[in-house]
């Protein structure tokens, strides 16, 4: 919605991405990014319900991805022929069915007056979630990037697990480092510092991976995590001019 500027949704990410070192779960930085733009949203529901979308739409590409890899990954070790289309049309039944639930919950929700300051704002998200479902375009533009994200993530730790000479099928660490952000999403840790790692190396022991190695990868993928979130930091240090001064400059 409007009131937001490029800058500031910007600088609120990179903000989300230094909240991130000391919240918990990798999903800690979501509430600060929707904080610091709040008071510039022209609709708080829209920027919640916006908020709330973007995480879901990351974790369904994650789950995507993990789905496809795994079927790659473990198809060759198992017995019986396994087929990945009904997970896939499950997860897609279910999202179709959110979709439409907003849509249907909307249209209920119109037909009567709120009354009180709760109900107003189920409303007011009911309606912003109906909103976002009449643009699916939009949504699968975003999933369709959420993906290519996550997958040239999971292609730089592949290639610091190549330098450090450890053995994995690509559809494994594919598989292994999707699954295990999906894992780190639980507010348990800080950042999903320690999930994260332990869970890829427990799923890539059945394909050869050391434990121990996989874990040192994940940590040197942590530590580009953290120099990210602290350019974040670096950046909110250094404070916008006023808009009245900068008007007076130019």
């Amino acid at each position: 919605g409007g009131g937001i500027s490029y800058r500031q949704a910007f600088r609120a990410h990179l903000a989300g991405l230094a909240a991130n070192l000391a919240l918990p779960s990798v999903a800690g930085g979501d509430v600060v990014r929707a904080g610091l733009v709040m008071k510039h949203a022209d609709d708080k529901a829209r920027l919640a319900m916006g908020s709330v979308a973007d995480r879901l739409i990351d974790t369904l590409g994650l789950v995507l991805i993990a789905l496809a890899a795994g079927w790659i990954a473990w198809r060759p070790r198992l017995d019986s022929d396994i087929w990945i289309g009904w997970p896939l049309l499950g997860l897609l039944a279910l999202v179709a069915a959110g979709l439409a639930g907003a849509a249907t919950l909307d249209r209920f929700a119109s037909r009567r007056e709120p009354s009180g300051k709760l109900m107003r704002l189920l409303t007011e998200l009911i309606h912003s979630a109906a909103e976002l479902a009449r643009s699916p375009g939009r949504l699968l533009l975003c999933l369709a990037i959420s993906m290519a994200v996550q997958c040239l993530f999971v292609g730089s730790n592949i290639a610091f697990a190549e330098a450090a000479h450890i053995e994995a099928p690509v559809a494994a660490w594919f598989f292994a480092w999707t699954t295990a952000k999906i894992i780190a999403i639980a507010p348990i840790s800080l950042g999903g510092l320690g999930v994260r790692e332990a869970s890829m190396a427990a799923l890539l022991v059945p394909f050869g991976a050391d434990p121990a190695q996989v874990v040192a990868i994940g940590l040197v993928w942590q530590s580009v995590l953290y120099v990210s979130g602290l350019i974040g930091f670096l950046v909110q240090l250094q404070r916008p001019a006023p808009a009245k001064l900068t008007m007076e400059r130019s």
